[in-house]
């Protein structure tokens, strides 16, 4: 599986930007969907999850109520949309695919990720 995260760039303090993230391969609705972060200095971290059918969703405390992702398996695409940003929201985004058929939030149990996309946030 290939993915290509798409979407980021530069937006003040309470806006919004949504991401894209499309998968190769015949297999994407069988996987469980992730978007990591990383911010300059800091370790990747867990922002949100979707199961492979969409009909459940898993965040990271401090983007709960701001984040939302969804998926369109027809399209092979992961979506994360983010609501009134924070300048702590500013990292360098990643997709990630994980085969297991149940909910993980550790970066190594991903088994393919997207090349990142950059998200800053102005204060």
């Amino acid at each position: 599986v290939q993915l290509q995260a798409s979407g980021g760039g530069l937006v003040q303090a309470g806006g919004s930007l949504g991401l894209s993230c499309v998968a190769s391969g015949r297999t994407f609705s069988t996987y469980v969907m992730g978007w990591f972060r990383q911010a300059p200095g800091k370790e990747r971290e867990f922002v949100a999850a979707i199961m492979d059918r969409g009909s459940q969703t898993y965040y990271t405390d401090s983007v709960k109520g701001r984040f939302t992702i969804s998926r369109d398996n027809a399209k092979n695409t992961v979506y994360l949309q983010m609501n009134m940003l924070k300048p702590e929201d500013t990292a360098v985004y990643y997709c990630a695919a994980d085969k297991a058929q149940y909910y993980r939030r550790a970066a190594q149990d991903y088994e393919y990720w997207g090349q990142g996309t950059l998200v800053t946030v102005s204060s």
